[in-house]
This record gives C-alpha cells, structure tokens and sequence, in this order.
C-alpha cells in the first residue's frame, strides 16, 4: 500500500474508532518511519552491488573526508558517526578482514588505536562516491532544490528537539 493510502487509511480509521483523538502525530511518524524504511531498502540495494552494507560504507566515507593522513581514534570516528565503541569495533572489524582499512597504535597514546583507509579502501570510496551521490539525487528526484533544504532544515529541527544537548 502506498503511503499516502496508508496514512489516509489509517486517519479514516482512527477518526472511526476514537473520533476524540487527534493522529495527526502519528501519521507524521508514520510518513517518516515509511520513507526511512524505504531509503534504508534501497541504499542496502545499491551497496549489496559491491557487498557493502550503508553502515559500512559509512565508516569508509567518514574515514575518507575526516581522517587526517595518520588516521582517525576509533573514539573520535564513533563520535562522528554518532555510534557506540561496539558498533564500531565491528564495522573495523567487517572492513579490516576485507583489507579496506587498518588500524594502527596511536604515536604518543599506545592505549589508543587509529584507524586509517588502506590504499584498497580509499580506491573503492573515490570510485563508488559519484554513483551513491547519484543515487541519492535519484531518491530524493521526488523534490526541487528548494524543498530538499526545506525537508532537510525540518528534520534537523526535529532532530534537536529531542537530541541531548551537549554540554
């Protein structure tokens, strides 16, 4: 069922079996639960083709626009993607066994590890970049410009509302 449908769906629902609730709240969830779910199934699509996962090919990405030329601290690279220390040990992990990124003790920390895209990785980001931003201008080929920021301006906004504030 599309979307629209859904939510008109549910609506007429709702207004039938509790007319004293208000759900338009819920149908914005939904709305944006929805198209999550949708991105989510064609970014998996689009990395299957060079068997990476989006959460993989995140790791690389932050790795090959933030990382100084001796590595980023597994720590700082957890911060940037807004992940937890285990989940970043096993995207390295998942990368490091396919020799896309190395890690490496820290200089002047010997506690501290750094990781860096090794010359594989750093190839298979610059060669597949173009087509995945490509492809998220095809998923997102259902607004202009103009909207695109506006959707983007919103969901930031939404974002902070509930984020922790970072002291």
């Amino acid at each position: 069922m599309k979307t629209g449908d859904l939510l008109a769906r549910v609506q007429a629902d709702w207004r039938a079996a509790r007319p004293d609730i208000d759900a338009t709240p819920m149908l914005t969830v939904i709305a944006v639960q929805r198209t999550s779910a949708l991105l989510e199934r064609e970014l998996q699509a689009f990395f299957a083709s060079v068997d990476l996962t989006p959460p993989n090919f995140d790791v690389l990405a932050t790795l090959r626009r933030s990382a100084p030329p001796q590595g980023l601290l597994l720590s700082r690279l957890g911060t940037l993607m807004a992940i937890t220390p285990p989940a970043v040990t096993k995207r390295i992990d998942a990368l490091e066994a396919r020799g896309l990124v190395k890690r490496h003790p820290h200089e002047a920390d010997r506690r501290a590890l750094l990781v860096q895209l090794t010359d594989e990785g750093r190839a298979l980001v610059d060669a597949l970049l173009p087509r995945h931003v490509e492809n998220e201008r095809r998923l997102l080929s259902g607004l202009d410009d103009a909207e695109r920021a506006q959707l983007r301006a919103l969901l930031v906004k939404l974002a902070a509302s509930f984020e922790p504030s970072e002291a």
